[in-house]
């Protein structure tokens, strides 16, 4: 029962920011890479604010897998190298703290377009 209960929390926390994601798509004209954007920078400022993880640690999954939890993963990582590094810190922190991520989407990118064919959407099917 408690791993339905944890699933379900990071069902309902990821449906949650999915939505408010369809709501901005469907009710203004931002784009899509704005709507991503806004998510970043949000992720940003509640993960600066110290809001963004007892949420995360709520949600789990949920919340540390939108680009809300990537922004509050750059955030944190500055965090820790200014008090470790100061200012220089600022400007590293947010790398290597995403590098991971960053590396291994670049990795398994290159492993798909290996495998599969891509197709020109002009010819048709």
């Amino acid at each position: 029962m408690e791993t339905f209960l944890i699933y379900l929390k990071a069902f309902i926390a990821g449906g949650f920011l999915c939505a408010i994601g369809q709501v901005l798509i469907d009710k203004t004209k931002l784009t899509p890479a704005r709507i991503l954007t806004i998510y970043v920078v949000a992720g940003v400022i509640l993960g600066a604010l110290g809001i963004y993880k007892p949420f995360a640690q709520w949600a789990g999954a949920g919340a540390s897998i939108p680009l809300t939890g990537f922004g509050n993963t750059l955030a944190e990582g500055v965090r820790e190298q200014v008090a470790e590094r100061g200012l220089l810190g600022a400007l590293t922190g947010g790398f290597t703290a995403t590098a991971g991520g960053i590396a291994a989407a670049i990795f398994f990118g290159l492993f798909v377009s290996i495998i599969f064919k891509s197709k020109d959407s002009s010819q048709g099917n």
